[in-house]
């Protein structure tokens, strides 16, 4: 095995599916998992106001911030306010969201492992009212 440098620009951004976001979303890929890994990563930007559905992660999810002012939100939590530098930990099963602030964009760094082909399990949308809690 050699060592990989992967370009910037060397992976499409690609919009943010209305099926898994609210509002506009561009994701970057960062790394794909390569066996024996199972850690994928990729680079998220949300508008003022866009957020993710609700999900959950088959082993669980990091999120490092990287700009702006975000909120999160476990099923039955606070909305959590984060900023830069922030390191955000779903654990294995959490039903969650994550996404901009009303007034600021946000960028993160998502990272999480492969279990079974799978990183993510979506669900329903985060309606206007849950996100405005």
């Amino acid at each position: 095995m050699e060592i990989e440098v992967r370009k910037p620009g060397s992976k499409s951004s690609q919009k943010g599916p209305a099926d898994w976001f609210t509002g506009v979303v561009r994701i970057d890929p960062l790394m794909e998992a390569k066996d024996p890994s199972r850690l994928a990563g990729v680079c998220v930007t949300f508008e003022p106001g866009a957020r993710t559905a609700w999900h959950t992660h088959p082993v669980g999810q990091h999120l490092i911030i990287t700009f702006g002012l975000g909120w999160v939100q476990q099923e039955g939590g606070p909305v959590l306010e984060v900023r830069p530098g922030d390191v955000v930990w779903f654990p294995p099963g959490v039903k969650h969201w994550h996404g901009a602030s009303p007034t600021s964009a946000m960028c993160h760094i998502a990272i999480q492992e492969v279990r079974d082909g799978k990183v993510v399990e979506w669900l329903e949308h985060v309606s206007d009212e849950q996100y405005r809690r």
